[in-house]
């Protein structure tokens, strides 16, 4: 019993220095075990030893030029590949809503989907990369979901120019999953020449704003309301600021919200939708859900825009 107490005592003694020692007060071990024979012996350098095994220096495939491609220097485009067998271009990119926030605010239901001004958007920075400076039409033929989890590949293709200058562009996605096939969303054409678009009333965006005449619409709840008719938009979206009406025209301001920056978007997408809203103040789509499809005549003249002023007129059933 006497051997044992002497163990229990010991052991007692050395977890009180022990818990002394991890929390700062120096021990004098050497003390400690003189006389018992204890030595000191090497550790094993994993667990215990802090050395560094990463890789250092060039990492080849670390930045586009290392793979032998081209920053497209856009926000949702990372590279510009031109085939060396023909006069096409390609850019390529990658969608999801975890890397670029503000797409996840674009719901239809519960389905998070790109919106029509990014495709916009994408086919104007295609152009731009082959001289043309105009989106001379654009047809959206399937929607592109972006998925809950994980992303999408992207392609924006530019074909060869006919005798006038006009090249067609597609755009296709394909998920991540092994073997999915590429699948084709919007088709259109871009042009090297602006139309100058004959407005007979241009006073409204070089003389007062809001036109005299104009009254003003009451926008409490508008977001609330496009939400029942399934267009469950979220911040980034929600830039309808104010807006007027004048016989069969709207007057309408939108800007991004705090916190979204423009870019290098030449329009940014959140922004060019918000500015679409005037469309549902002028009544064209009536009390049901609606997104735009067909764009043509679309041309940026200055980038960068965070605010916007614009004049909705409705020319056809259907069309503004």
């Amino acid at each position: 019993p006497l051997l044992r107490k002497n163990r229990d005592e010991a052991s007692t003694a050395v977890t009180a220095l022990g818990r002394l020692h991890v929390t700062g007060v120096t021990v004098d071990w050497a003390r400690f075990f003189e006389g018992s024979g204890a030595r000191r012996v090497g550790l094993p350098t994993y667990a215990f030893q802090h050395q560094n095994y990463w890789i250092v220096g060039e990492q080849h495939g670390a930045d586009l030029e290392s793979i032998g491609q081209e920053s497209a220097g856009h926000p949702l485009l990372s590279a510009v590949v031109t085939p060396p067998d023909s006069d096409s271009v390609i850019l390529t990119g990658r969608l999801s809503s975890h890397a670029q926030l503000w797409l996840a605010d674009h719901a239809v239901g519960d389905t998070v989907l790109f919106p029509g001004t990014g495709f916009v958007e994408l086919a104007l920075r295609a152009g731009r990369e082959v001289g043309c400076a105009s989106l001379e039409e654009l047809t959206l033929e399937a929607p592109l979901v972006l998925p809950e989890h994980g992303g999408v590949a992207l392609q924006v293709v530019v074909g060869a120019p006919d005798d006038s200058g006009r090249r067609p562009v597609t755009v296709h996605s394909r998920g991540e999953a092994v073997d999915l096939p590429w699948v084709r969303h919007a088709t259109g054409s871009l042009t090297t020449t602006v139309d100058d678009v004959v407005d007979e009333d241009a006073a409204w965006s070089t003389g007062q704003w809001p036109p005299a005449d104009a009254e003003p619409v009451d926008l409490e709840g508008f977001y609330e309301d496009m939400a029942q008719a399934g267009l469950e938009y979220g911040p980034a979206f929600r830039g309808l600021t104010a807006a007027w009406k004048s016989g069969e025209h709207v007057f309408a301001e939108a800007g991004l919200p705090e916190g979204t920056e423009p870019g290098t978007f030449a329009l940014h997408p959140a922004l060019f939708d918000a500015a679409l809203h005037g469309v549902v103040v002028a009544g064209v789509v009536g009390e049901g859900a609606a997104l735009p499809f067909a764009w043509s005549g679309v041309s940026v003249g200055v980038v960068g825009a965070s605010v916007v002023r614009v004049r909705v007129s409705v020319v056809g059933e259907g069309r503004v």
